[in-house]
């Protein structure tokens, strides 16, 4: 039977583990942040002991049971964070965070303290700088929300529309509006974060404003 010191120790591990990738995920405002990842990690270790502690308790030979089943029902909580938008799926980088919070905390709960923090910073590695390369490289490819307003600029929406085709984007929802002596052109695709920046680049100057967020509900 382990001691209620070292119960208290793994649990706290495990929790701050989870905390520490929760805090990139808020960072990022993104689903699952500092509070739910901590919560994920803790429980999953939380499990992992009484799994432990109930089989010592009462000569069960299974210690592992309680501990295997968390790994269908962190699926769900998984599964639960990923939708399906504008013909696509987003969430199942937030998915694979929870399901891989899980096991840090299951391996915490286990005792295994190197093991969680190795897998803690795999983890927040791949989050930052694998999710930096991709957006450098151009791999990641998200819905971007476009609102360009032109004060003294005319044929603005041509020019628009030119761009897209240089950087060979389709938009969708292309809107084009007046508000006094300013045009207003709108739309969202879906690009890369070099072609955001291209874009961004040429209609850059005095009179025209370019607006640039995430499609709503478009989370990693």
């Amino acid at each position: 039977m382990l001691s209620l010191h070292e119960m208290f120790l793994r649990l706290s591990v495990a929790a701050l583990l989870g905390a520490a990738i929760g805090v990139e995920r808020d960072l990022r405002r993104r689903p699952a942040g500092i509070r739910t990842s901590a919560f994920v990690c803790m429980g999953a270790a939380l499990f992992t002991l009484l799994s432990f502690q109930l089989a010592k308790m009462y000569g069960d030979t299974g210690s592992t049971r309680i501990a295997s089943n968390l790994v269908q029902g962190i699926g769900f909580l998984g599964a639960g964070a990923i939708l399906r938008e504008a013909g696509g799926l987003v969430g199942l980088t937030t998915a694979a965070t929870i399901f891989a919070e899980a096991a840090i905390g299951m391996a915490v709960g286990g005792g295994l303290y190197a093991v969680g923090a190795y897998a803690t910073g795999l983890l927040l590695f791949g989050l930052v700088c694998l999710g930096w390369v991709a957006r450098v490289t151009n791999l990641k490819q998200r819905v971007m929300n476009f609102r360009i307003t032109a004060s003294h600029t005319e044929g603005i929406a041509s020019e628009v529309q030119q761009l897209l085709e240089s950087v060979r984007v389709k938009p969708q929802q292309f809107r084009v509006s007046m508000q006094g002596e300013t045009s207003i052109v709108e739309f969202h695709a879906e690009m890369g974060y070099r072609q955001q920046e291209q874009m961004v680049h040429k209609l850059n100057r005095p009179g025209v404003i370019t607006e640039v967020v995430p499609f709503e509900g478009h989370h990693e």
